[in-house]
């Protein structure tokens, strides 16, 4: 989820051609190029299974306002605090209490990493103050989307009974799942259209290697990533693998393409005056075409809109890639620079769709089931396991991030971060696979102690 920037005067938009060339301004030359990160967490009271309410002298807001002994300022909606912002980093809430960090963009994943690092020290010690524990999974492993205590910020307000009516499990993607997600940037059409689909073509192996939501209720779901399962069935409009990506003429004008495919997507909600105003279900392309209640749409609407779409590889000012659950510092690290390695050198891109470029569409689509249920155990349909996949891929990206040449200060370089992907492709176990473990040792407390993070 965004948290919403503050409404303000915005050009109007004219005609799809407006919107490509807004992908375009967006462009970043090469050696502007960074990197992003949005790790989410889900809290519970210490000790025990439950989760936090807003309210409360321990309740999330309390959590957001005691960021300012960090120096972080609130931001508030009316009147009540959904974020804490400080010199371009924000955390905010999602639906469900889950916590978010949005950190800033930065050249290396060593400096990604640090700040990861610094945040969650920060989470630790407001946990400890205000009793409560912060898990890295994909899904919250008890309780129900009717359990959880649903965050009081006008966007979810009007998000929840749109999705719900749309897909049966979508309160359970508000409420009860959490991510890890990281962005990249692009300079040109083809760049940004050979990163959307590399990354949407190579996605199930990136969600078998992070597969980390067994547990669903308090008993085994069945899934390794039952995340997985969530996103088959939130809205088929704006979720799922963008099939466009993979037909003919697609790199020739992607921008375009990606225009065409967001216009059909109805809109959630249209922000004005201060308000989150129903659409009817009215598609940003019908919005266009003749207005809505009088109003005509903005780049401000276009933006907002953008922010409501859900594939697995999503593009705003940047290319974001979202099918990883949450996992811990040492995973997200991995995370970041898997995806460097891979998407900001070409021959490690041109390497990666040569592994997958001859599956079908529905080949595609079943793998990522695969990875969900089985993780690195499930299989592509020409036989190869997603875990022989996965340490193809992770190759790949080795030699990317080699032939990037960034260093920390300590003279290694990025290659470092990608050790727990290479022992979990090796050995084939997920994720999830330790979290089962932990669960049949020793119940609800063990798994706790297993995901704890902060």
């Amino acid at each position: 989820m965004s948290l919403d920037s503050r409404i303000h005067e915005s050009p109007p938009v004219r005609s799809a051609d407006e919107l490509a060339r807004w992908f375009a301004e967006r462009e970043r030359p090469r050696d502007a190029w960074k990197v992003g990160l949005e790790h989410e967490k889900l809290a519970v009271r210490a000790g025990t299974t439950a989760p936090v309410a807003y309210e409360g002298e321990a309740g999330i807001a309390a959590l957001l306002r005691a960021f300012s002994r960090y120096g972080y300022e609130p931001f508030e909606e009316e009147g009540r605090v959904i974020a804490a912002q400080k010199s371009g980093l924000t955390v905010s809430i999602e639906p469900g209490g889950q916590l978010e960090l949005s950190g800033r963009p930065f050249a290396d994943v060593h400096v990604v990493a640090a700040e990861l690092e610094r945040h969650l020290a920060k989470c630790h010690a407001l946990a400890e103050a205000l009793g409560l524990e912060f898990l890295a999974a994909g899904y919250r492993p008890w309780g129900t989307p009717a359990t959880a205590p649903w965050m009081p910020k006008n966007r979810y307000r009007v998000m929840r009974p749109f999705l719900a009516a749309r897909g049966r499990l979508a309160p359970d993607m508000m409420a009860m799942t959490a991510s890890a997600q990281a962005s990249f940037d692009f300079s040109s059409p083809r760049d940004m259209g050979e990163k959307l689909r590399v990354a949407l073509a190579i996605q199930p192996a990136v969600t078998a290697l992070f597969a980390n939501s067994p547990i669903v209720n308090g008993r085994e779901a069945g899934w390794k990533s039952y995340r997985v399962a969530v996103w088959e069935e939130v809205d088929p409009a704006r979720q799922g693998l963008l099939a466009f990506a993979f037909e003919p003429g697609f790199l020739d004008d992607p921008y375009r393409r990606y225009v065409e495919w967001a216009l059909d997507v109805p809109m959630i909600f249209l922000r004005r005056r201060g308000a989150y105003l129903e659409t009817g279900g009215r598609t940003f392309r019908a919005f266009l075409e003749s207005g809505l209640d009088g109003e005509r749409p903005t780049l401000a609407d276009w933006e907002d809109h953008l922010t409501t779409l859900f594939p697995e590889v999503r593009v705003k000012g940047v290319v974001e890639v979202r099918a990883a659950d949450a996992c811990d510092a040492e995973m997200t690290n991995a995370l970041i620079a898997f995806w460097k390695g891979i998407l900001y050198d070409r021959e490690a891109r041109a390497s990666a769709w040569e592994a997958v470029k001859g599956l079908a569409l529905a080949d595609r689509r079943a793998a990522m089931i695969a990875a969900g249920r089985e993780g690195l155990a499930g299989r592509l349909a020409d036989g190869r396991t997603l875990g022989e996949l996965a340490r193809a891929l992770l190759e790949a990206s080795a030699l990317g991030l080699c032939r990037q040449h960034c260093c920390g200060q300590r003279g290694e370089d990025e290659r470092s971060w990608l050790a727990p992907l290479q022992e979990r492709a090796a050995s084939g176990r997920s994720p999830a696979d330790d979290a089962l473990d932990a669960f049949r040792r020793g119940g609800d407390r063990a798994l706790a102690a297993r995901l704890r993070v902060a």
